[in-house]
Parts: structure tokens; C-alpha cells; sequence
């Protein structure tokens, strides 16, 4: 038994060595530091700049859209699947958004630094509304990226866990960092230092490797698929269309209503503009109803009738041409990853959800509140928050990804995301305590000498300052492990074929479900206190670490059928 023990615990620091000196692991780790830098420098920085510069916030009605880029980007999603660019195809299928969207982002960031933001704000605004959408655009290419070019050796669990640190290092280079160096050399000359380091990363992207078989993936091949869907034993053209045909006007309905949003914000004066907040709350739950829920049940029904054998051709049909072809087209990239992941996963999709919507839900909707809670119930001064929270928080979570990527390794994904979602959901407990008063967090801290480490910082430390500390570096640690082990496990149940269309779904509802659950956390703030919340977040947390677990025995019980498209590193070893 200890034999089996060491070898196996030998095997997983090969497994992740081997991953760790992969070629692909290394852009990962570039191409998640290129998605998270544009979002720190256009919903975060940029804001600090535009203050200094005497800018009214209320004027600028472009801002009220890029955060709705990042909430709504799973709606042009299909076109990153299956649409090619004209002369970039031969750089590879993700790669031909990725490039073009960095350069774009770091031509935009360098123009902004020659803008005058107060003077010329309309164009400052529409610059950073278009980078907004482009960075949405270049994290769905991303995470397809990751997803198909892994393998054996640069795992899915270790490329997922080396992109969040690329990711979470950025925002530590374009927040913290940012102000510290704006304040130095000033705003338009860091923007233009930003915009460098993008255009850097595209050219670097251009020797990204492909998946396997990407440079056989042409057009033509891509055609030939559509093809395939005259054969025998597919649907019958006229029930796809159907499906098609209602699909297509729940997504149109979608976009108009994002789009008329987006309209009214640029057009009408600033008084007359539409709150962002309660355009997310009033229609965010109905655009995941028409382009998600409703879609997810035709395209159930259109499972069922293949496997029941319904509906389906009895011999290959004459190939599609024009209107038809075009049809079929638009049905593979619309309706198809539907089709394939309801298929796949029939009535296990409920415990999917589920999952998908309670796991982050209490980091999702907290982060709203953190700087209210640090700054007006606890009383801390900027200074402090941004030590604890920017530098010693993000180190914590740098170093939780660490090492949820070894546990991710050694114990395998569905554990981790079991100890990860437990750890995560207890310490909101720690932030229960410190709404009292913090009296165990304090005599915890004193008593690990982390008080007197604290105390050594020149001008702000103190023991007050230690044990908010120590709390947010609790959080942020499992923060990372759990952020480690979701975005693995959620990686691993899409389909290669549909990648980003699937991951943009399922990472779009982890991003909406926090911001629907804001307005009623705040009440619950206002009439209970944050005591209260931190109790219910807790609870919430646990609940879906028991769904976890039910799906971690759903998984091993169907085993193949299970849905997961890329198998558990531990059980794979075990093999």
C-alpha cells in the first residue's frame, strides 16, 4: 500500500513537471496575463485616471458597456467557433481571433495614452467600449485555445491553473501596479506602456502551437461537416430548421434587446441613459432564458428524437445548396453544441447547472460589497486595504492556484474541487467574525506571530491591519484552489468540437448569476448587517459543495458516459 502510495505520488510530480516545461504551458501562462490586462485596465484603472482628469462618470455612458461585453460575450460566440478570417486562418482556428484581438487591444491602449480623456472624451470612450468588447472576444478564443491543444502532458487541470495565474498576476500589474506607476511617470505614459505589452503578446502569440489537426481544419473541411448532416440517420432538414428558426429568434431577441441598450446609452443625454445595474437585474435573467434555457430544452427534444431514432433520414440526401446550405450552417453553429452537450449529458445538465450557478456564486457577489464592508463597516484606510487586499490578497491567490494546480495533480479534479468549494464556503466565516469585532482573528494572528510580522510594515502596520490580512489570505488561498479546480472541471465537460461556444455559456452564467444576486444581497446588507450575509454565503457555499459531490458520484458511476470529455489525471494514472 505505501509502495502504491509513493509511486503514485512519484508519478504526479512527473505528471506535473512534465506539464510545467511544456511549450504550451508557457503561452498559456502569456495568453492568460493578455485576457486579464485589458479587464483590470478598462473596469478598473482606467476609472483612477478618468477622476484625476475632473471626468463626471455620468457623461461617459460607453462605460455602462463593457462590462455587459464580458457578462453577454457567450452571444457571439458561434462566430469564434466557425466563422475564419480572411488571410488569418493559416495562423490556426483559435489563434486567428487571438492575434488580431491583442494587437487591436494594444493599438487601443497606446491611443488612448495620446488622448486627452476630458477633452476628448467621445472618442476616448467609443476606444474603450471597442477594446472592451474585443478583450470579451479574446478570452472566449482563449479558452477555446486551452481546452483543444491539451494533452497527456500540458493537462487541461494544469493549463487551466497556469491561465488563472497569468490572469491573476495582470491584475495585480494593471491595478496596484498600474496606480503605483502612474504616479510616477503619469497616466498616458503607463497606458502607453500597457498597450506595448499587449502588442508584445501578439507577436509572441504568432509561434503559439495549434491543436492537433487544427491546420486540417480549413474551410472546406468545415463545409464538408455541414455536409455530413444530409447523411443517413441525421435529422431531417425541415425539423432542423424548425429548431433553427426559434433558436435563431430567441438569440436575435437577445442581441436586439443588448443592442438597443447599447444604442440608448450613446444616443440619449446622460440623464436619460439606462442604468447598466437594473438592465443586467430587469433583462438578464430573460436573455438566459431565450438564448440558454429555452434552447437547452429544444435542443433536448432534438437529442431525443435521434436517440429514439425519430424524425431521422432513412438515406443520405441530395448535398445542400445555397439558402439550404447556409441553413444547415447556421444549425451546426448555433444549434448543434446545444444538441451535442444536452445529448451528452441528458438529465445530468440539472446537476451541471447547478453546479455551474452555486459554485463561485458567494465570490461572484461578494466582491461587489469587499471595499464597502474594508472601508465603511471596518473602518480601514485605503492604504490598508490596498496592502491587504491588492498586494498580500493576490499573492494568496497566486499561491492557492499553485497549489491547486499540484493537488489538481496528485489527488485529481473532482477531490480538489470538493476541498476547494469547502474552503472557500469556511471562510466566509472568518469575514463573519470580523463583522463582530474580529476577536478570534486577532488572537489567531497574535498567536502565529503573524500580528508581529504585520507591525514591521513602515507606516501603516499595526495589529488592526494584521488580521484583515490574514483573513483575505485565507480566502484568496482557497480562492485559488477552488478557482483552480473549477475552471479545470468545467473545461473538462465541453466538447472539443464546440469549445467556445459551450465554455462561453457556461462561464457567462457563473458571471451572471453573481450579478443578479447583488440587488438582493445588498438589501439583505442594509436590513441584517454583514454578519448575516456572510452566514447565508457560507451556507450557499456548503450547498454546492454537496452538489459537487454528487456529481463526483455521478461521474465515477457512469464512468465514460459520464459526460467529462477529458478524463481525471488521478484516474487516468490509476489506469
Amino acid at each position: 500500500m505505501a509502495q502504491t502510495a509513493a509511486a503514485k505520488k512519484k508519478s504526479s510530480w512527473r505528471t506535473l513537471g512534465l506539464a510545467l516545461t511544456n511549450r504550451k504551458t508557457g503561452f498559456m501562462l502569456i495568453f492568460g496575463f493578455a485576457s486579464g490586462l485589458p479587464f483590470a485596465l478598462f473596469l478598473g484603472t482606467l476609472f483612477a485616471w478618468l477622476t484625476e482628469a475632473e471626468v463626471e462618470l455620468e457623461t461617459m455612458g460607453i462605460f455602462s458597456l463593457i462590462g455587459l461585453a464580458y457578462a453577454f460575450q457567450f452571444l457571439w460566440s458561434p462566430l469564434i467557433d466557425k466563422v475564419d478570417l480572411p488571410l488569418l486562418r493559416k495562423l490556426g482556428k483559435r489563434k486567428q481571433w487571438i492575434v488580431p484581438m491583442q494587437v487591436l487591444l494594444g493599438t487601443i491602449l497606446v491611443t488612448l495614452s495620446l488622448l486627452d480623456p476630458k477633452s476628448e472624451l467621445g472618442m476616448f470612450s467609443l476606444l474603450a467600449g471597442i477594446g472592451a468588447f474585443a478583450s470579451a472576444t479574446q478570452d472566449i478564443a482563449i479558452n477555446a485555445w486551452r481546452i483543444d491543444v491539451a494533452d497527456e502532458e500540458a493537462t487541461l487541470d494544469i493549463l487551466s491553473t497556469i491561465y488563472q495565474m497569468g490572469y491573476r498576476f495582470s491584475s495585480l500589474v494593471g491595478g496596484a501596479l498600474g496606480l503605483v506607476i502612474a504616479a510616477r511617470i503619469g497616466w498616458p505614459e503607463t497606458y502607453m506602456m500597457m498597450g506595448a505589452i499587449l502588442l508584445a503578446t501578439g507577436a509572441f502569440g504568432l509561434f503559439a502551437p495549434n491543436a492537433e489537426g487544427d491546420h486540417t481544419q480549413t474551410s472546406a473541411a468545415s463545409d464538408a461537416q455541414v455536409r455530413e448532416m444530409r447523411r443517413a440517420g441525421e435529422l431531417v432538414p425541415h425539423v432542423r430548421n424548425r429548431a433553427l428558426a426559434v433558436v435563431g429568434l430567441l438569440w436575435a431577441g437577445a442581441i436586439g434587446v443588448v443592442l438597443t441598450f447599447m444604442v440608448m446609452s450613446l444616443a440619449n443625454a446622460p440623464e436619460d441613459r439606462p442604468n447598466p445595474t437594473e438592465f443586467t437585474l430587469n433583462f438578464g435573467p430573460w436573455i438566459i432564458v431565450a438564448t440558454i434555457i429555452l434552447p437547452a430544452l429544444i435542443a433536448g427534444w432534438l437529442a431525443s428524437q435521434k436517440k429514439q431514432g425519430r424524425n431521422l433520414l432513412a438515406e443520405d440526401a441530395a448535398p445542400a445548396a445555397g439558402g439550404a446550405f447556409a441553413l444547415d450552417y447556421l444549425y451546426r453553429a448555433l444549434v448543434l453544441p446545444l444538441v451535442e452537450f444536452v445529448g451528452r449529458m441528458g438529465w445530468s445538465l440539472v446537476l451541471i447547472l447547478a453546479v455551474v450557478l452555486t459554485y463561485r456564486i458567494c465570490d461572484a457577489i461578494w466582491g461587489t460589497f469587499a471595499y464597502p464592508f474594508y472601508l465603511g463597516e471596518l473602518q480601514y484606510t485605503n492604504d490598508e486595504v490596498a496592502f491587504a487586499s491588492k498586494f498580500f490578497g493576490v499573492g494568496a491567490i497566486i499561491l492557492g492556484l499553485a497549489l491547486g494546480g499540484w493537488m489538481l495533480t496528485a489527488l485529481g479534479r473532482m477531490l480538489t474541487l470538493v476541498i476547494g468549494g469547502l474552503l472557500a464556503a469556511l471562510t466566509n466565516l472568518l469575514y463573519a467574525d470580523l463583522a463582530v469585532g474580529g476577536h478570534n482573528m486577532q488572537a489567531f494572528s497574535d498567536a502565529v506571530g503573524f500580528t508581529w510580522l504585520i507591525e514591521q510594515i513602515p507606516a501603516i502596520g499595526s495589529a488592526k491591519l494584521a488580521k484583515l490580512t490574514i483573513t483575505i489570505g485565507f480566502e484568496n488561498l482557497a480562492i485559488g484552489i477552488a478557482g483552480a479546480a473549477y475552471i479545470a472541471w468545467m473545461s473538462s465537460i465541453v466538447s472539443k468540437q464546440f469549445s467556445a461556444v459551450q465554455y462561453a455559456l457556461l462561464s457567462s452564467l457563473t458571471l451572471l448569476v453573481g450579478t443578479l444576486g447583488r440587488g438582493a444581497l445588498g438589501e439583505m446588507i442594509e436590513k441584517q448587517g454583514f454578519f448575516d450575509v456572510f452566514v447565508l454565503t457560507t451556507v450557499i457555499g456548503l450547498g454546492a459543495v454537496v452538489l459537487v459531490l454528487c456529481e463526483w458520484w455521478r461521474e465515477r458511476r457512469a464512468g465514460k458516459s459520464s459526460g467529462v470529455v477529458t478524463p481525471d489525471p488521478a484516474i487516468a494514472t490509476a489506469e
